[in-house]
């Protein structure tokens, strides 16, 4: 395994992740409004903004072991396709795994839901095409 490729590749995956959800949040006003329905199961923004180290840490992690797991099983492919196969994949278990659970357990309406699994499962599915262009194994003799 190429661990500077790894390295390089979860710190764009990440620039690339948080980017994208920045733009969302500017693009799909309606995500925001529909967070602030919910005041008592989310927390304050200034909250938020002060746990923001540690989010983006995690973050990071949850990224570099998407690389790695790409690194290791790679059978779509690199490149675009299977950056973006291996994305849509984890996107698909975000979904599954993180919002409908929340929204079953958490007292949060279905437009929430389903704005955060469109928005989750696109944000993993660009995270996952920038782990397949940028990840390069190390050369073999």
């Amino acid at each position: 395994m190429n661990y500077f490729s790894l390295a390089l590749t979860a710190l764009c995956g990440m620039v690339v992740y948080f980017a994208y959800g920045f733009l969302l949040v500017a693009l799909v006003p309606d995500l925001i409004k529909e967070n602030r329905k919910y005041r008592s199961v989310f927390r304050p923004k200034e909250k938020i903004m002060s746990l923001m180290p540690a989010g983006m840490a995690a973050t990071f992690v949850a990224i570099l072991v998407a690389a790695i797991l790409f690194a290791m099983m790679r059978q779509g492919g690199s490149g675009l396709v299977g950056g973006a196969l291996f994305g849509a994949l984890l996107g698909l278990f975000v979904v599954c795994g993180f919002v409908v659970h929340n929204y079953v357990n958490l007292n949060i309406g279905l437009k929430l839901a389903l704005l955060q699994a469109v928005a989750y499962f696109v944000q993993w599915t660009i995270t996952g095409i920038v782990i397949g262009l940028i990840y390069k194994p190390l050369a073999t003799p």
